[in-house]
């Protein structure tokens, strides 16, 4: 064979082009593993926490069912050209996925009963909030029997009564007795729940005051990003604020020209009696926040330059809840329960709930929020100085015969 045809020939061509690539192909791969090991690593984990990789996620998995639905459409099409019967019957196709809906969305029912009530509130410690807990079950019972049988006749008639060729639709335009029975009965049902929420609603928000069983006064205050707790003293009466006389010493804007305000005291947690019902009285300084104690069902907002109301009773001590919570660690608390800014997740104060002679012990520990710097601010008396007793003044004197009996000796 000459070399001219040896050059020309279509299978030496052939060999000469795969020998070509195959080492341009090892070269690629060396250069690109020696990139690989030259290059630093890429962390990959953080492509699958953007959005765009989600985006992308998504727009490939409708492109995928958009291929597979033309694909089926085309098959469909060449049946249908070819005089041959329908390939697939969409019908049945959709009336077996909606039983299968329903039945999967029953198991999600009974799943989330299960698994998720367990997370709701906790147990009330409240006199009212045992109200709130049987009015919130009578309506969950309720709404959940009416979504359970309405989903089963819903799905259950679609599967039963799909499409099929040997049989006629009946025409049923109208039915007076249906109609009736659809509209009286919710009717009636709302308007027991409704009246039923009324009147929890004025039992815990309108109560006759016991004069022999006066409720303890709480005032606490939030601000961006803490609370401020306010007890009154021995007058029981919490003083008047206003807000302009807010000051660096002052910094919850007391009128002490209120003599009530005179003798209220700070206090760094809340510590209320069991069985003694608590009025509080709940503001703000800068932006609207909400005072939440879930154990206590009782949730309301903090509104500036308004001052917020709610009287409750607790039921239960901080020991008895540990007990039964086998917990000795448990604490209630009471939270911001408002998005108010970037410390909102800090905004948490300790709530103590003791005997009746345990806190008066507490409460005689506490200091007032009236101290000497705002006596001078206010032009009010300064406290005198304490008075020394009556030991300390009789070592003194013993210390001073002693002095003067050794200089009379020298």
């Amino acid at each position: 064979m000459s070399l001219r045809k040896f050059i020309t020939n279509k299978t030496t061509a052939a060999l000469a082009v795969l020998i070509t690539a195959f080492a341009n192909t090892s070269v690629f791969a060396q250069d690109a593993a020696a990139g690989a090991a030259a290059a630093p690593k890429v962390d990959m984990g953080e492509v699958y926490k953007s959005v765009i990789f989600y985006i992308l996620v998504f727009l490939a998995a409708c492109l995928f069912i958009a291929i597979i639905g033309k694909a089926i459409r085309v098959y469909e099409l060449s049946r249908e050209a070819q005089g041959k019967a329908v390939g697939i019957n969409w019908n049945r196709i959709h009336a077996s996925l909606f039983a299968l809906f329903l039945v999967v969305g029953l198991y999600g029912v009974y799943w989330e009963y299960t698994v998720h009530g367990a997370m709701l509130l906790p147990d009330a410690a409240s006199e009212h909030g045992k109200k709130i807990d049987e009015m919130f079950n009578l309506t969950l019972i309720i709404t959940t029997i009416v979504f359970v049988v309405t989903h089963i006749l819903l799905f259950g008639f679609s599967y039963i009564y799909k499409y099929s060729a040997k049989r006629k639709a009946y025409y049923y335009p109208h039915n007076n007795t249906i109609e009736k029975i659809w509209t009286i009965v919710p009717a009636l049902v709302l308007t027991v729940l409704v009246l039923m929420g009324f009147l929890t609603w004025r039992s815990i928000f309108f109560k006759v005051e016991d004069p022999k069983n006066k409720p303890l006064q709480i005032e606490v205050t939030s601000e961006q990003f803490k609370w401020s707790i306010r007890y009154p003293g021995a007058d029981g009466v919490v003083g008047n604020k206003n807000y302009k006389l807010t000051t660096a010493t002052n910094p919850l804007g007391i009128d002490f020209k209120d003599l009530n305000s005179r003798d209220d005291e700070m206090a760094d947690e809340m510590v209320i009696p069991v069985g003694k019902p608590v009025k509080l009285i709940l503001t703000s300084k800068d932006v609207i926040h909400s005072f939440y104690m879930p154990h206590f069902r009782v949730q309301l907002n903090t509104v500036p330059g308004m001052r917020v109301y709610f009287e409750f009773t607790p039921t239960k001590t901080t020991a008895e809840m540990q007990q039964e919570t086998n917990d000795p660690n448990f604490k209630y608390l009471f939270y911001c329960a408002k998005i108010c800014g970037s410390g909102h997740y800090n905004m948490q104060k300790v709530v103590r709930v003791v005997s009746e002679a345990e806190y008066k012990t507490w409460i005689a520990e506490q200091k007032t929020y009236l101290n000497d710097d705002l006596r001078k601010q206010f032009n009010l008396p300064v406290a005198p100085a304490a008075a020394k007793s009556e030991a300390d003044s009789t070592a003194t004197d013993t210390a001073a015969v002693k002095t003067n009996q050794m200089a009379l000796n020298k």
